[in-house]
């Protein structure tokens, strides 16, 4: 199958169909379709209200070129050549990437899971990922964004604004810039989880247990309210008891009172 397709191929088929008797799978190979697609099309199931556009008128084929393949069914259909030389299209430069209409909305909660995920992320490359200003990622920082309440972190994966290999790569190289900044501020940290020599591991220890007598337990200090509640609970025992030995005394005064003396 030849790299080269004709303007509007499936326009191009439509009229290769009605208008040659071309094999399927000639007009198939010629257009960059499938078999089944160019049969849909004389079927008409597939291509409804497209207009067939002639590739002789064009000069994309002759009719030299038409007429050896209606007798040959193997000869593949070839493109004639142009007669005008296109200049060369300039290579686009790069820059922020585009965003759908539909999508330009979700960009605001994307910046912010950025923020918020992979803060060692440059402001360039947030843009280069979102397709937003650097602006628009101040304010969303500084929570000054004029929708800051309504913001709610969403990957910008999953809401298509950038593919996983894209974010992937960006995270990795700001994750090899930051640790370049970490090595030349010589902030080297030293790697933690090592095992200690055996020489410390095996060693008999130098250190004596010491044996401690248990501390006895010590009485709580009263506090204000606690020691005034003992001492009326003291004046009240005693004075109950004052009262009982009282109650006994005028007992016994009456049983004597009331016996009568004894005759001699």
């Amino acid at each position: 199958m030849s790299d080269r397709r004709p303007l509007m191929p499936k326009a191009t088929a439509v009229w290769l169909v009605e208008n040659t008797a071309l094999a399927f799978d000639q007009i198939a190979e010629f257009c960059g379709l499938h078999p089944l697609e160019v049969k849909g099309i004389a079927d008409g199931e597939v291509a409804q209200g497209i207009k067939g556009m002639d590739p002789v008128t064009n000069g994309q084929l002759t009719r030299e070129e038409i007429a050896r393949a209606e007798k040959d069914s193997s000869h593949k259909l070839q493109l004639a050549e142009s007669k005008v030389q296109l200049p060369p299209m300039p290579q686009t430069r790069k820059g922020p990437r585009y965003t759908p209409v539909s999508r330009r909305h979700d960009r605001p909660n994307a910046v912010l899971w950025l923020l918020r995920n992979h803060p060692e992320l440059r402001d360039s490359q947030i843009m280069r990922l979102v397709g937003t200003t650097k602006p628009t990622i101040a304010q969303i920082r500084d929570r000054t964004h004029w929708n800051s309440a309504q913001l709610t972190p969403q990957d910008p994966v999953t809401l298509g604004l950038c593919s996983q290999i894209d974010l992937d790569a960006e995270v990795k190289k700001a994750a090899k810039r930051a640790e370049r900044e970490r090595k030349e501020a010589g902030l080297d940290q030293e790697k933690a989880g090592t095992l200690l020599p055996a020489s410390e591991t095996t060693a008999p220890s130098t250190a004596t247990a010491q044996i401690l007598a248990p501390k006895a337990d010590e009485t709580p200090e009263e506090t204000p309210e606690q020691e005034q509640a003992r001492v009326f609970a003291k004046l009240k025992g005693m004075k109950a008891k004052e009262e009982e030995q009282e109650d006994e005394g005028d007992k016994l005064a009456t049983t004597e009172n009331e016996d009568p003396a004894q005759p001699e």
